[in-house]
């Protein structure tokens, strides 16, 4: 592996040579630093002269791209190809061109429309939350890989594609524009319309989409956001999921929509966010602080630290502000919260964030062959404190403050996540009963079942009727973080021991020339039974009872596999369980 990597590395060598009038004078200046790499490119000669079967040049070029970027040991620095440029964009900048909708492949073999985006193509043709594209341009969707339907889908600005959409309920369903369905019965293998759908054609204009990135708590009418927590009160809440370049923006328009409507206070909901541009972070900080320092940053090649401060013109007023993050609130999602906790414009509510501490910048190749998202730059808080995690870290991120940590099961995540994705979805039609109900702040407060919102609520709330802020969590326990850090790391370490000595048992067992039976030797347990509340119970050589082990996991046989342990006996004993009809 080592020899390919230098030996693709010297294809590199190549193609800076040819483009060498096109580097930077400065970089010309250290032609040394290249030169001493001469003997890749002499590798490389004798490949092209002497490998006994033809070679794949592009394949070589990206190795050595790759594997200079591997030495690197940087997971943060990554070079983009000219083919995946579209894909990063929409990764990263939230930007793509298309008919602007979240889709999924269905059980049922055809693509379903999770939910149009808002003001997008796709929501302006009539599409809505539960069609079904059963054909693209005439070309049916049936059991496709789902990637080759969104390649059909995208394409060039104020470009035009016909889908075929299936939808339960009669003619009268159908939007304004309809067309008469390119395919109206059967698609080759794939079933016809089913009992009670109609389907028909629509066509839709490409545009250049920016996905949204700044959502409320509820939908109001099913489609647009409401950013009222607790309405009474005049509590705001604002999500910001991502930083694109259109978030600022975004959050502006939300905040004074709440200013106009009278807000006294505002939760600030960074959790699950991983970041973003950070110019984003620094214009969505200064909404907040009428000055002081946001960021500084500094690097290796960029000489004295830069210092980012907010200006007064544009500000927000002036009302109580709680930030709440969480272990997935990363990079731009820190920058903000620890330049509004440093500057004393917002508390911090949950967990310690994740700690990452570094900026990339996006650079397109002098050879046009692609762009390269390097780290460039440690950022810093207010403080001056770095937050960037290492293996070694004892300390990183951006910590609640003090009386204000509050963590969440795992449970609770998951309800957070699902009723998030559910107030995702734009839905037609309207629950009269389901509105009023998100009028009730005692409703909201019990349906989101969301212990860090609860307690943002609550502080807010003292902090209007008190003056100051007042605790609603608890302090962050001394050494709890690092240790489960490192507990994490450990059983991360354990499970790929324990799948390295499987791998191993496995290549034995199948490089064995007595390995010609049909027996398994990962099948320790016979049967398939799930054995979660079961008993494993040790005893010693003389049979004595040792102690009897709860069994709290279905996949008990991969944990033994690699114990000292052999099967003595496939008779349990064990009868069927009785079957009651009740």
């Amino acid at each position: 592996m080592r020899h390919r990597n230098f030996l693709a590395s010297g294809l590199l060598l190549i193609v800076i040579a040819i483009l060498g009038f096109r580097l930077p004078t400065a970089a010309a200046e250290r032609i040394d630093l290249y030169q001493t790499m001469d003997p890749l490119t002499d590798i490389l000669f004798f490949i092209d002269k002497k490998f006994y079967k033809e070679v794949d040049l592009e394949e070589m070029r990206l190795g050595a791209i790759d594997g200079m970027i591997d030495a690197l040991d940087d997971p943060y620095t990554e070079y983009i190809p000219p083919a995946d440029l579209d894909d990063f964009n929409k990764a990263i900048r939230g930007e793509f061109v298309g008919i602007g909708a979240q889709v999924r492949m269905d059980n049922t073999g055809w693509l379903l429309i999770v939910t149009p985006l808002e003001d997008s193509p796709a929501y302006k043709a009539g599409i809505e939350t539960d069609d079904y594209i059963v054909a693209v341009d005439g070309t049916s969707t049936w059991q496709r890989d789902v990637n080759d339907i969104i390649e059909n889908l995208t394409g060039e600005p104020d470009t035009n594609v016909r889908v075929t959409v299936e939808r339960k309920g009669t003619k009268d369903d159908r939007p304004r524009g309809w067309l008469e369905p390119t395919v109206a019965g059967e698609l080759g293998d794939a079933p016809g319309p089913e009992p009670g759908t109609i389907r028909f054609d629509l066509e839709i204009i490409r545009q250049r989409i920016q996905t949204p990135t700044v959502k409320g708590i509820h939908r109001v009418g099913g489609e647009k956001w409401s950013y009222w927590i607790d309405p009474d009160a005049r509590i705001g809440y604002v999500r910001v999921s991502q930083f694109t370049e259109s978030t600022p923006a975004e959050l502006e328009a939300a905040c004074r929509e709440l200013v106009d409507g009278g807000v006294k206070g505002m939760i600030l909901d960074l959790r699950f966010n991983g970041g973003g541009s950070l110019s984003a972070a620094i214009r969505m900080a200064d909404l907040f602080l009428p000055g002081g320092v946001i960021v500084k940053t500094q690097g290796r090649t960029t000489g004295e630290e830069e210092v980012t401060r907010a200006a007064a013109p544009g500000t927000l007023p002036d009302f109580p502000l709680v930030v709440v993050v969480n272990q997935s609130s990363a990079s731009a999602s820190e920058v903000v919260s620890g330049a509004l906790v440093d500057n004393n414009r917002a508390i911090i509510l949950g967990e310690r964030t994740f700690g990452k501490g570094i900026v990339q910048t996006l650079y397109p190749l002098p050879s046009g062959q692609g762009h390269l998202k390097i780290t460039e730059q440690y950022y810093y808080l207010p403080s001056g404190r770095c937050i960037q995690r290492s293996d070694e870290s004892t300390e990183w991120g951006v910590d609640p403050s003090d009386g204000f940590y509050v963590a969440m099961t795992d449970d609770e995540v998951r309800r957070m996540l699902r009723l998030r994705r559910e107030e995702d979805i734009i839905r037609n039609g309207v629950d009269e009963a389901d509105e009023a109900q998100w009028a009730d702040p005692a409703w909201i407060d019990e349906h989101l079942g969301d212990p860090q919102l609860s307690s943002a609520i609550k502080a807010i709330k003292l902090k209007l009727s008190d003056g100051d802020w007042m605790p609603t969590g608890t302090e962050m326990p001394d050494g709890k973080l690092q240790l489960v850090a490192l507990q994490q790391e450990e059983e991360r370490r354990e499970i790929l021991i324990r799948e390295l000595i499987r791998s191993e048992k496995r290549i034995a067992t199948l490089s064995s020339v007595a390995a010609e039976t049909d027996e398994d030797p990962l099948d320790i347990i016979p049967g398939d039974d799930d054995l979660t509340g079961g008993e494993l119970v040790i005893t010693d050589a003389e049979g004595r009872r040792i102690v009897a082990l709860r069994i709290t996991d279905a996949d008990l046989e991969r944990w033994l596999f690699d114990a000292p342990l052999e099967a003595i006996s496939t008779d349990t004993g064990a009868t069927e369980p009785e079957t009651v009809q009740e």
